[in-house]
């Protein structure tokens, strides 16, 4: 098989063919005897090969692969004895539950995986037939990085995919899954895509890696602290899944894919579904008769929302907020909700920025907005001041204001101050806005009111601890109610808790044909 020359192997194109079918050959043989559950079996807590992620990904036989004979075309550095068909990356496309997919699986076994010249003109390729043909793009990335040898041809590689990633963003649904390695410049084509997949233990991200924070800063941190999947799914909130292997990874996309549509001119697919009894009882003992105790919102999203169809995203990053797919009477939904139970539900930094990236996404790909809000004001202190939340929690206000989906809003308890306006009010164009009896709408909570507007009469009162009591009791009769805001049409129906699913599975309903235009223009300019 090619000629001996000096122990190394010149390659001819018969030797490719021949090559590619040896790949195959072994590729084939570790599917036979159990196909697809064998390789589950085999390879659950370590790293399948290139081929063996697409074959579980996609429906059975539907892989058509493009560019299986590609190879690189830089003769320097030893590059012109070492030819491998397909340039350490399979792309092509398939069906994930019949319906078309494109993806490219990076092979690190092949030049690590490198990208260069012909393996990032294959990647484009997928790209732009992608966006032809209004399919998402899933990318299973395994690579050491750019192909040294081929210089600048390599840097410009990854640019030509950036700009797709771009050109695609809000067209078609883009996911990255990080199988392996991904550092340096490869990691802003993720950083650009919709949803961010990473593997525990096998797989990590980062711009510079350890041994250059070493020198740089003496600061002394493994890869996997530096950038790995439980890194970037609780600290920095880069990756939107942390996967215990492969296989939950590769699952993990295609359930996430159901939620979703094909592209922006479409809607998510719709599942059967018969309406019945949608009361839900359990509902009314889930908020706390003390105001300040906590209680887990995602209570409130399991009772609303098909049996077990809640999705979450961004789980273990920004705990605060809540956010996710789901269904309702078989419909995908997006849902953003505070989370009482992590620093009483306030809004910060990170939650803004979790947050305000979810609803983009489902404005761009006609996905229906339910907020449920239990807020009881922004983060206060130097440190969220001095790193900008004011920007960052106008990046939530931007985000629900632009949307044009269908949005909806259910009040549980506090709505407090600007936050109040952040969580999509009738305000900023929520559609409707529902609040259960329990509801608390104000400038904020009874006791800081009353010690402000109060001041000097409580100071003066014989007894002043009395005297704030009796302003706080008469602060809550008056704000501490959704009473007053439904007066002014501000929400549109105070209803039982036991009720919600059913007025919200009606009020999407109504709102399915829902059209709203924005005003003309290039695009905004979000507070980035």
């Amino acid at each position: 098989m090619g000629k001996s020359n000096n122990n190394k192997t010149l390659y001819t194109l018969p030797t490719v063919e021949e090559k590619f079918e040896l790949l195959e050959k072994k590729n084939e043989e570790a599917l036979q005897g159990g196909g697809k559950d064998k390789i589950e079996k085999q390879h659950a807590k370590g790293k399948l090969t290139a081929r063996e992620r697409i074959e579980l990904l996609l429906d059975e036989g539907s892989f058509e692969e493009i560019g299986k004979f590609v190879m690189h075309r830089s003769k320097d550095f030893g590059l012109d004895k070492q030819h491998f068909p397909g340039d350490g990356v399979v792309t092509g496309y398939g069906t994930v539950n019949g319906r078309l997919t494109y993806v490219f699986s990076q092979d690190f076994t092949v030049l690590g995986g490198s990208l260069a010249e012909a393996h990032a003109e294959k990647i484009v390729k997928i790209m732009d037939l992608a966006m032809k043909n209004g399919a998402p793009v899933i990318g299973l990335n395994d690579s050491g990085g750019a192909r040294i040898q081929e210089g600048v041809v390599a840097l410009g590689g990854y640019a030509d995919i950036f700009y797709r990633n771009t050109l695609a963003s809000g067209v078609v649904p883009q996911i990255s899954a990080i199988m392996g390695p991904c550092a340096g410049g490869a990691v802003y084509s993720p950083a650009i895509t919709d949803f961010i997949l990473m593997v525990e233990d096998t797989s990590y991200m980062f711009v510079t890696g350890p041994n250059v924070v070493k020198t740089v800063t003496q600061e002394d941190v493994t890869a996997e602290e530096l950038g790995g999947a439980s890194t970037h799914s609780s600290k920095s909130g880069v990756t939107h899944f942390s996967c215990a292997n492969e296989v939950e990874c590769i699952n993990s996309i295609k359930t996430l894919l159901t939620y979703i549509p094909q592209n922006c001119e479409e809607d998510a697919p719709v599942y059967p579904y018969q309406e019945g009894d949608e009361k839900r009882p359990k509902l009314n003992s889930v908020i706390p008769e003390n105001p300040n105790q906590p209680y887990d919102m995602r209570e409130v999203v399991e009772g609303i929302v098909d049996e077990g169809s809640f999705f979450e995203v961004h789980k273990d990053y920004a705990e605060n907020i809540v956010v996710g797919f789901a269904r309702l009477a078989g419909r995908s939904i997006g849902i953003v909700g505070n989370q009482p139970a992590s620093l009483a539900g306030v809004l910060d930094i990170d939650a803004s920025k979790k947050a305000g990236r979810f609803v983009r996404f489902c404005d761009a790909f006609n996905v229906p907005l339910l907020a449920l809000e239990d807020v009881p004001g922004f983060l206060p202190g130097t440190d969220q001041e001095w790193k900008g939340i004011i920007t960052n929690g106008a990046k939530l206000l931007y985000a629900f204001s632009e949307a044009t989906v269908p949005r909806v809003t259910v009040i549980t308890r506090k709505a407090y101050g600007g936050a109040y306006d952040v969580m999509n009010s009738k305000h900023i164009g929520a559609d409707m806005n529902f609040a259960w009896p329990t509801a608390e709408i104000a400038v904020m909570g009874a006791k800081g009111a009353s010690e402000i507007i109060f001041k000097r009469e409580i100071a003066s009162a014989e007894d002043p601890e009395a005297k704030l009591q009796e302003k706080v009791d008469e602060y809550t009769e008056k704000f501490a109610n959704p009473y007053r805001a439904a007066h002014r049409g501000y929400i549109d129906e105070v209803i039982l808790p036991e009720d919600t699913r059913k007025k919200l599975i009606r009020a999407f309903k109504m709102l399915e044909n829902k059209v709203d235009q924005l005003p003309k223009k290039k695009h905004g300019n979000i507070p980035l």
